[in-house]
């Protein structure tokens, strides 16, 4: 692979081992090995490691592949297993999170636990999250109005402003979502107009990209791509319709046009807390 500057990026293989579900080693992998621009990760994923026998099949694979190896596992057992079979493979060998485990015992005065996968124990934030992603799924575009006002938070804005992967990433957190579509001539659920309705954000995108949003998704459904719905001067026009109804209602809004689904979601969050605090 090349790239825009005619440099060819290095493949570099990284071996990602966890004793769970390798989700967390996998993000702090992932938002590091974005800072370099010339590297091409080939990720090799072993996920539910928690005994010393399975690390010998992954350090057969390290020494095909040769490669950095990043894990997440708290058995020490484990751990040195597979630090050890690195060190004779002299290929480098990261714990991510034993500085973290360090600093919390020196500053708590506690010992940790070393259970694996203790994060994704089906304890009682585990059935808010369930409950909150059952409650997306039946709220997504304007579904059941007449519960609206269950939610913690509304997202509005006009077709294809990720309100509903937005809903989603935020249902993984524990917050029940639901969104409802801005549209020309179409009223709002009276129940995000109410005195004491959730928290409303809005969304918006810059028009010409909303246009090409929306003629890539009609290319996918294979269908015409002349109609209003990926016309500009349509899609201006329901893009102004939007921020007027937010600034009419004093909503909110973001402007997701180079934001990503994460950062959305992270503005929202703080929204939220706010209007928590307030009412508080």
């Amino acid at each position: 692979m090349t790239t825009q500057t005619g440099r060819k990026n290095k493949a570099v293989h990284v071996h990602l081992v966890s004793d769970s579900t390798g989700e967390t080693v996998s993000t702090v992998a992932r938002a590091c090995l974005v800072q370099f621009d010339d590297v091409q990760p080939v990720e090799h994923a072993w996920t539910m490691v928690r005994s010393p026998g399975q690390v010998g099949t992954i350090l057969e694979s390290i020494r095909k592949d040769r490669g950095i190896v990043i894990y997440t596992v708290v058995d020490r057992d484990v751990q040195d297993a597979l630090e050890e079979g690195c060190r004779h493979l002299q290929v480098p060998c990261v714990g991510v999170l034993d500085p973290v485990l360090e600093a919390l015992h020196s500053y708590v005065g506690a010992k940790a636990r070393a259970t694996p996968g203790r994060q994704h124990e089906m304890d009682a934030e585990y059935f808010s999250r369930i409950e909150a992603i059952h409650f997306v799924l039946a709220h997504d575009d304007g579904q059941s109005p007449a519960d609206l006002r269950d939610a913690d938070v509304i997202l509005a804005g006009v077709s294809r402003t990720l309100k509903t992967p937005t809903c989603i990433y935020l249902a993984n957190r524990g917050v029940k979502a639901a969104n409802i579509p801005i549209m020309p001539g179409v009223p709002l659920p009276a129940e995000v107009l109410e005195p004491g309705a959730p928290l409303v954000v809005g969304l918006t995108k810059d028009p010409k990209r909303l246009v090409q949003i929306r003629r890539n998704r009609l290319k996918l459904l294979d269908r015409d791509e002349n109609t209003d719905y990926a016309d500009i001067e349509t899609v201006s026009q329901e893009i102004r319709i939007a921020r007027e109804t937010f600034a009419k209602h004093k909503w909110p809004f973001i402007d997701v046009s180079e934001r990503s689904v994460e950062e959305v979601a992270a503005i929202i969050m703080q929204l939220y807390k706010e209007r928590q605090e307030r009412q508080l």
